[in-house]
Order: structure tokens, then C-alpha cells, then sequence
């Protein structure tokens, strides 16, 4: 099978020409703008869905600021890293993939929130009966309809 190169575009000027001829250029850096907007877009939760949960949270009269729900946007989502990482690290060094319930309910006690990983610990039993229940198929479980809010 012939080997695939990359397509260059011709030059009349030598100086112009990349050096070896089957080299392809390096990608265009990207600003630091780009990497804030990825990083943000990438670590945090859906601002209507944070949205949605503070407000089950308040009577139907309160408001919540904008900067109030960005505020809580940024912590909720640095807390679910700060979490998930101390369970990445214990299913590395068991040389495990997958993060489970048990992993997240570890981390949770292993960084002083153990008030929450009791609460966890039964949601997830509950769960696992609903799933039971059920059938293992997501496909029969309810899901609520997600609204995107502003």
C-alpha cells in the first residue's frame, strides 16, 4: 500500500518553501483568550443547570443574582474535580479504569467530608435498588426533561 503525504502547496519562492519538502507546518499557537474560553466551557457545569438547582433551593419569590450563580457554578465544579481526582488516584494505583460509587464515597472520607459521604452512601444504595427494580437498562429508568433557563 503506498504511503499517504502530506499535500503542500507549491512555492515559487525557495525562501518561502518549508526546508523538507514532506515536513507540514506547526498549527498556529492558540492565545491565551482560547485557553480560558476552553477551560471554562470544559471544567464547569451548565450555568442553567446550577441555576435550576439553587432555585428548587430558595422560595419560588427569592431571585439569585447572576454572579451568585457563576460563584456557585465555579465551587461546585472545583469540588466534583477535587473529589474525582483523590478517586482517580486510588483506581490508578489499583490499576483500574473506572471510577465507581465506592471510589467517589472513599474520596469523600478521605478529604474530610464524611458528613456527605454518609448521605452518598445511602443515595447510592437507593440507586442500585431503583436499577435493580427497573432492570439494569437506562432505557426504563425516568429521566426529567433538561429546561435551559437564563
Amino acid at each position: 500500500m503506498a504511503e499517504l503525504h502530506p499535500i503542500i502547496p507549491a512555492h515559487d519562492d525557495p525562501a518561502v518553501a518549508p526546508a523538507v519538502p514532506h515536513e507540514t507546518p506547526e498549527p498556529a499557537p492558540i492565545t491565551e483568550q482560547e485557553v480560558g474560553e476552553y477551560r471554562e466551557q470544559d471544567r464547569f457545569l451548565p450555568i442553567a443547570n446550577v441555576s435550576r438547582i439553587m432555585k428548587a433551593s430558595v422560595p419560588p419569590t427569592a431571585k439569585i443574582a447572576k454572579d451568585a450563580k457563576e460563584c456557585v457554578q465555579e465551587c461546585v465544579s472545583e469540588f466534583i474535580s477535587f473529589i474525582t481526582s483523590e478517586a482517580a488516584e486510588k483506581c490508578q494505583l489499583e490499576k483500574r479504569k473506572t471510577i465507581g460509587g465506592e471510589d467517589i464515597l472513599y474520596a469523600m472520607t478521605t478529604l474530610g467530608f464524611e458528613n456527605y459521604a454518609e448521605t452518598l452512601k445511602i443515595h447510592l444504595s437507593k440507586l442500585r435498588q431503583s436499577g435493580t427494580q427497573a432492570g439494569s437498562s437506562r432505557a426504563e429508568q425516568h429521566v426529567e426533561p433538561r429546561v435551559e433557563e437564563e
